[in-house]
């Protein structure tokens, strides 16, 4: 069957979402507008909202795309791999902390991530949004821990998704709650917490 309307133009998609990450780091949430988006994009308003109906909905596609861009590695260290990992979790969400508030070191304010998680509270179709793109994402840190196990480096009953939400859990909880640093030394410490439950018993 043929398909039918105009396909998607990709690279539209590609300026909208450069346009937009450089939009929410400069003016932080409060100050990010769509049609300034679209402005700097080059692209009508419409076209624009066809893809990404409100605010939330652009926001969170940002947020995606800068998943996407940090690799999941698996080098047979599940140690090494998951530090690295969570700092570069630590690293994007310190980013979106910092979104628009040059200047402002000292705010401990979780910024655009606690405007994320209270427009996923608010709205049901922006949190099942949210939810898909952390789900998706997610799959490749779950494979990883799961090889892992697979191959004796942790022990047999280790619950991946289990673990995961023990280091992602920690990260938003510093980030959202106390405001205390997430940067490679917390991750290091968190990752080695964590798998110490998880390592297979050895016998002496």
């Amino acid at each position: 069957m043929a398909q039918r309307g105009r396909p998607r133009d990709t690279e539209a998609d590609e300026r909208i979402l450069r346009a937009a990450l450089e939009q929410l780091m400069e003016y932080g949430y409060a100050g990010f507008v769509v049609d300034k988006v679209a402005e700097q994009a080059g692209v009508a308003k419409t076209t624009l909202y066809r893809r990404w109906p409100t605010k939330d909905h652009l926001a969170v596609a940002v947020i995606a795309r800068m998943q996407d861009d940090v690799a999941v590695l698996d080098t047979g260290d599940v140690c090494a791999d998951l530090t690295d990992y969570v700092e570069q979790i630590a690293l994007g969400l310190n980013r979106m902390r910092r979104a628009g508030r040059q200047g402002e070191e000292d705010d401990l304010s979780a910024g655009v991530v606690a405007e994320l998680v209270a427009a996923a509270a608010r709205h049901p179709d922006t949190g099942a949004l949210v939810r898909a793109v952390f789900a998706r994402r997610n799959k490749l840190v779950l494979a990883l821990i799961n090889r892992a196990r697979q191959r004796g480096a942790l022990h047999s009953a280790t619950d991946p998704g289990l673990l995961f939400d023990q280091l992602a859990g920690a990260l938003y909880y510093r980030l959202l709650i106390t405001g205390q640093p997430i940067d490679r030394s917390y991750a290091e410490r968190l990752v080695t917490a964590a798998l110490n439950g998880a390592r297979p018993l050895r016998e002496n």
